[in-house]
C-alpha cells in the first residue's frame, strides 16, 4: 500500500509541476506581448507627435487623425516621457516643441 500512496504523491507532484510550467509559460507570454504592446505605443506615439508638427496643433492631429483630442495629448505625453527615459535629455527632440 505504501508503494501506491507514493505513486499518488509522485503524481500529484508531477501536476502540480506541470500546472507551475504552464502558469510561468503563460506570464512569459503576457510578458513578451505586453513588451511588444509598450513599443508599439511608443511608435504610435511619435507618429502621432509628428502628426501634430504636420497638421499644426493637437486639435488639427485630432481632426486629422479622427482621434479625440485627449489620445492626441496622451501621446504626445507618452512621447515627452519616452524622450526623457531614453536619456535624450531634450523632450523637445521627440514632440518638437521648442
Amino acid at each position: 500500500m505504501s508503494v501506491q500512496n507514493s505513486d499518488k504523491t509522485l503524481s500529484r507532484k508531477q501536476r502540480l509541476q506541470e500546472k507551475q510550467r504552464r502558469q510561468l509559460a503563460v506570464v512569459d507570454t503576457v510578458d513578451k506581448a505586453e513588451a511588444k504592446v509598450r513599443k508599439a505605443e511608443i511608435e504610435l506615439a511619435v507618429a502621432v507627435t509628428e502628426a501634430v508638427q504636420v497638421f499644426g496643433d493637437e486639435h488639427a492631429a485630432s481632426e486629422g487623425l479622427d482621434m479625440p483630442v485627449e489620445a492626441v495629448r496622451r501621446f504626445l505625453g507618452m512621447a515627452r516621457d519616452e524622450a526623457s527615459h531614453a536619456g535624450a535629455g531634450d523632450a523637445s527632440e521627440v514632440t518638437g516643441e521648442s
